[in-house]
């Protein structure tokens, strides 16, 4: 039996509620980080790794592997 006034259950004479757009947008960027988490993650740890990499080997004393040292011809292992 249906009751006057009120909700009856139904999207018969309400207006439907609709979330605003920073909620929506919010809502849709937290389903895509969701989705995509694991490519995310990877990506940010080979980015992570890269400046780390490059820190590295931007030291003075990492450069130091690259200069020619003199050859003695009497020592079979210059090196």
């Amino acid at each position: 039996m249906p009751t006057s006034g009120g909700d009856s259950g139904g999207r018969r004479g309400g207006q439907i509620k609709r979330e605003s757009l920073i909620t929506r947008a919010v809502n849709s960027v937290f389903s895509f980080v969701r989705l995509a988490e694991f490519e995310i993650l990877f990506f940010a740890f080979f980015v992570i790794a890269f400046l780390k990499f490059k820190d590295l080997i931007s030291r003075p004393e990492y450069n130091q592997i690259f200069v020619k040292k003199p050859i003695d011809d009497n020592n079979p292992w210059p090196y």
